[in-house]
């Protein structure tokens, strides 16, 4: 089927106006999904907005998308008619690059962000690779899954990487992104402290699995734990008392940051170079770092805290994510 319907947004910060839309042919190495669920990330406002200078309009855009294949090209593999799927940030690479041949398919410099000059997942269905196309294990809800597929992998790789089971982990920021890793981080046996500017929260951070909850905007709470941590995963995207978060890692401690903070962050390097500290960041992932999250999720019976809005509502939906009300994730139920 190459028309489809869609909500979308013909330039920065419009409203979403229902539409039918032609995706042209099938590609012989698509799939098309029917959409049933697709998760708003705060990306999507950026990239309505137009905040990050790359957005292409007119935009569909959704990028948390569960659902089920309705069609494969002939050169489809691994993927068949019915199968119960998801699409995250990517939705395609050229497959024999440097990167995607080592298996980082994310960093491919042709790779395809599903909501930029691509249709993404606000419609009733949505095209991908099939190597971007991830299998649903039967076991996950397809409701809640979405978020797990942006959200999800952002947090789970860096904790995949640079934390083992004896680390004291803290998360900065407990909204979307941050209650998913605090999750994660418990399910990795981490001692967990989760950091939030809401005193609302910490009672639900504790309940997410976290040991300790501090102010983040407590800067003599957080100067108080100097040399503790050896991993501190930002998952907001404002300023903050860096140095004092910077101080607070352990000697080879780790700053990570997943959340697109904009301002400039300073740095005195003497406090990196004294005790072997770095500073890092990353983007989403790989399929087969999308793959191990989807497995990990369903061995620890970890899904993201939802509320769901009827995709005909998507207008209110965003109103209420601007607004910071979500907890802690938003996703829409197609309703077409």
């Amino acid at each position: 089927m190459s028309k489809i319907t869609a909500w979308v947004a013909a330039g920065p910060k419009s409203t979403f106006i229902k539409q039918e839309i032609d995706l042209g042919p099938l590609g012989e190495e698509e799939v098309e999904v029917a959409v049933a669920y697709c998760g708003i990330c705060h990306s999507d406002i950026s990239i309505l907005n137009n905040d990050w200078g790359n957005s292409k309009y007119p935009a569909v855009l959704g990028h948390e998308i569960t659902g089920r294949v309705v069609a494969v090209g002939s050169a489809v593999k691994g993927i068949k008619v019915h199968q119960k799927v998801g699409i995250g940030w990517t939705s395609g690479s050229c497959m024999h690059c440097r990167q995607c041949m080592s298996g980082n398919h994310n960093f491919c410099s042709e790779s395809i962000a599903t909501i930029i000059g691509h249709s993404g997942g606000f419609a009733s269905r949505v095209r991908a690779h099939w190597a971007w196309t991830m299998p649903i294990p039967e076991t996950l809800p397809m409701a809640d899954t979405g978020p797990l597929l942006c959200g999800g992998i952002t947090v789970f790789n860096p904790l995949a990487t640079y934390s083992k089971p004896t680390d004291r982990v803290g998360i900065v920021g407990i909204g979307g992104l941050g209650h998913l890793a605090v999750k994660f981080a418990h399910a990795f046996g981490c001692e967990v402290t989760a950091f939030t500017s809401s005193e609302s929260k910490f009672a639900e951070a504790r309940d997410f699995g976290a040991h300790n909850v501090v102010s983040s905007r407590d800067s003599s709470a957080i100067q108080k734990l100097a040399g503790t941590f050896d991993l501190l995963l930002v998952t907001v995207n404002v300023a903050l008392d860096w140095s004092a978060f910077i101080a607070a890692l352990s000697p080879k401690g780790r700053l990570h940051f997943v959340g697109a903070v904009m301002e400039d962050i300073p740095v005195n390097i003497f406090s990196l170079l004294v005790a072997e500290r770095s500073i890092s960041s990353s983007p989403t992932g790989s399929p087969t770092a999308m793959a191990a999250m989807l497995d990990f999720a369903t061995r620890h019976t970890i899904a993201p805290k939802t509320e769901h809005f009827p995709m005909s509502q998507i207008n209110t939906a965003f109103e209420h994510l601007k607004a910071g009300k979500a907890r802690y994730r938003i996703v829409l139920d197609a309703d077409f």
